[in-house]
């Protein structure tokens, strides 16, 4: 009887082992799978801002993917890009459903509140965009115009700072340029790259001479995350030093480009 019950414990002593064995089997795969999703840099944009980010055909191309594509071979990464509202962009690095958010971001203090920012890799203008027998000259002749913006961008930030002006707020650049050519709203204020574009694709446009403001564009990442903020630094030092990063622009960007 006794050997009856020793041979029993062994044989339950096994099956326990193989299965203590299976499962640390089973926590080594999830882990390969989790390295799997650490290989990947998934990056938040707003593919409706020519040349930085668009689409062609079903890929999201322009300045900015090519750079994040470069930053993620710096790290040995594959990029992932997901497209969504401007204004989710900053929220979705917060929250961690992306890694980086590259959209011609400006770094400003509101931002900075909720992101930290890689070093700068582009300095743009935000410029107005008028019809061609507009009577506004300048962004000193704003002053209680109705000016229309996309939402959540620098452009949307400053024209609340103009005098008695009326915001017209839309999710796509293109949206407002579409309501300035149906004479909805005076003037839009927006990025000069993508509204060379604009104008370029529409009839009766100009962009003032005049820029409305300065600034510069940097790679958004979660607050605190140093460590990848770090890296990217490193990468980006390490495609302006190869020339790698004026070929990306200039591929979008050619140094005669029309006003």
């Amino acid at each position: 009887m006794k050997r009856k019950f020793l041979s029993l414990l062994l044989v339950t002593a096994c099956v326990l082992s193989l299965a203590a064995c299976g499962s640390k089997k089973d926590d080594s795969s999830s882990g390969d799978s989790g390295n799997k999703k650490e290989d990947t840099l998934v990056m938040a944009t707003n593919a409706e801002f020519p040349p930085y980010e668009y689409y062609e055909g079903k890929d999201v191309v322009g300045i900015d993917a090519d750079i994040a594509a470069a930053v993620a071979d710096e790290l040995g990464m594959k990029l992932k890009i997901e497209d969504m509202a401007f204004d989710s962009i900053i929220a979705a690095v917060s929250s961690g459903k992306a890694d980086i958010g590259a959209a011609g971001m400006t770094v400003t203090k509101e931002r900075l509140k909720n992101v930290d920012f890689t070093d700068t890799y582009a300095t743009a203008t935000q410029v107005i965009i008028v019809t061609e027998d507009s009577e506004i000259a300048g962004p000193d002749d704003l002053t209680g115009k109705k000016i229309g913006v996309q939402l959540g961008t620098t452009g949307d930030i400053y024209a609340d700072d103009i005098e008695d002006a009326s915001v017209e707020r839309y999710n796509k650049g293109f949206e407002a340029v579409q309501a300035l050519q149906q004479g909805k709203i005076d003037a839009v204020i927006i990025d000069g790259e993508p509204a060379k574009e604009f104008v370029k694709e529409a009839d009766g446009l100009k962009i003032l001479d005049e820029a409305f403001t300065e600034e510069e564009y940097a790679i958004a990442v979660k607050k605190g995350n140093d460590e990848l903020k770090d890296k990217i630094n490193d990468a980006l030092a390490s495609l302006k030093d190869s020339g790698k990063l004026d070929e990306i622009v200039g591929k979008y960007i050619s140094s005669d480009s029309d006003k």
